[in-house]
């Protein structure tokens, strides 16, 4: 796989701009290729973020005038959802790279977003970590020439591998959660392993360990505090960006696995009939219980995915409408988030059951790997339950109570 040029040097040489869905779906069918034994294996995704280098995929949200790629959000979606599709880890470490990364949009002021971005672009850093809110802040104390970063972090995607974390730390006396860049190359930063979990084993994640790490003042990014009043609409949009990207994991996956057993059920028998031959030889299958299952995780499939269309649009808008954004456009589009989140997971979570039932025995087959889609599903949907997204739709519907400003995992 050859490595995509940078979309400024493209325009200056009158090429074409990157088709970056094809150069996804290009990378998916890589990874499909092994996917059985990397995910069998659980090695350390080092190879499978090389191959996200050499993509160039990486560098997609940055600005091409910056040096990356020059997408928007839209596109960054359908990348992580084609890659997910074929690796649901590897879709989520990416899904979280683009999150983590675009942060310093959301909450550095212009010119230090610039520099970190330019940097990461030249650098093609693999950006890990987490800010979610329910994690304890780090410390972070003052020093003559910027601050030194203490304490554990539980959890943080990517920290085995990444080139840079963004994490979640609190200057002593005031507490207010800042988003803090941090270069991984420091000995004093201790990534734990988190290959004890039963799904997302290539997702590098677990968590991660600072001692006396030093941090630059301008890599202080900017506030996490979620008081009412302190941030921006615009800045409450990082929100509803982490919903759908987790929202197109689940959806990716989902459709990935759909994908398979698809395979199967062209091929093989009923499950429910195993000892019906078909009527002729290499006929489509036609038993009714098969073709109404199928049915049903398609509608369940096509239905989420309709929602995800909807909530990416108006987010689209939303970050389109920049300072002007008002709290009330940006609760509407955390709403349509959180809604398409949960419809995603629900349909995420049973498809990954119910397509098993249709391809019967064989699908417990080691060998086809197909369990791993529910058990990457599972763990990615156990870190953001649905019940907590539909409390906050129903609240807003009800009583037009804005969503939190609460960052996902």
């Amino acid at each position: 796989m050859t490595s995509a040029p940078p979309a400024d040097e493209a325009a200056e040489a009158g090429a074409r701009p990157v088709d970056w869905p094809h150069t996804a779906r290009e990378l998916a069918d890589d990874l499909a290729t092994d996917a059985v034994e990397r995910e069998q294996a659980g090695k350390p995704p080092l190879d499978e973020v090389a191959r996200l280098r050499e993509s160039g995929l990486l560098t997609l949200l940055v600005p091409a005038a910056l040096g990356g790629g020059g997408a928007d959000w839209r596109t960054a979606y359908t990348v992580v959802r084609t890659v997910a599709a074929a690796d649901g880890a590897i879709g989520h470490l990416l899904g979280s790279h683009y999150f983590l990364s675009h942060s310093v949009r959301f909450f550095a002021g212009p010119d230090r977003a610039a520099r970190v971005e330019r940097a990461s672009a030249a650098g093609e850093w693999y950006w890990g970590g987490g800010i979610a809110s329910q994690e304890p802040p780090l410390m972070l104390t003052p020093t003559t020439d910027g601050f030194l970063l203490d304490g554990h972090q539980r959890y943080g995607s990517g920290v085995g591998v990444a080139d840079r974390l963004v994490v979640r730390a609190a200057v002593p006396g005031t507490g207010e959660p800042l988003a803090v860049l941090v270069d991984t190359a420091h000995p004093g930063l201790v990534s734990g392993n988190g290959g004890d979990t039963f799904g997302q084993r290539l997702a590098a994640a677990g968590g991660v360990g600072f001692d006396s790490v030093p941090v630059a003042a301008d890599d202080v990014l900017g506030s996490l505090s979620a008081d009412d009043g302190a941030l921006a609409p615009f800045t409450g949009l990082a929100v509803p960006t982490a919903r759908l990207v987790s929202a197109h994991c689940c959806l990716g996956a989902a459709e990935g696995l759909l994908g398979e057993v698809r395979e199967h059920g062209r091929a093989a028998q009923s499950a429910w009939q195993p000892f019906s031959p078909q009527p002729w030889p290499g006929s489509p299958p036609q038993d009714p219980y098969v073709l109404t299952a199928y049915g049903e995780l398609a509608v369940a499939a096509r239905a989420a995915s309709a929602l995800a269309d909807q909530a990416v649009a108006a987010l689209t808008r939303g970050l389109g409408r920049g300072e002007d954004l008002d709290d009330e456009e940006c609760a509407e589009i955390a709403v349509l988030a959180s809604a398409a989140e949960a419809a995603a997971s629900r349909a995420a979570q049973e498809i990954s059951t119910h397509a098993l039932d249709a391809v019967g025995v064989p699908a417990a087959f080691a060998r086809h790997g197909l369990d791993r889609f529910w058990r990457d599903t599972r763990t990615h949907t156990l870190r953001e339950p649905v019940a907590h997204r539909l409390r906050e739709v129903g609240d807003y519907f009800l009583n037009g109570a804005h969503p939190p400003f609460s960052l996902p995992a």
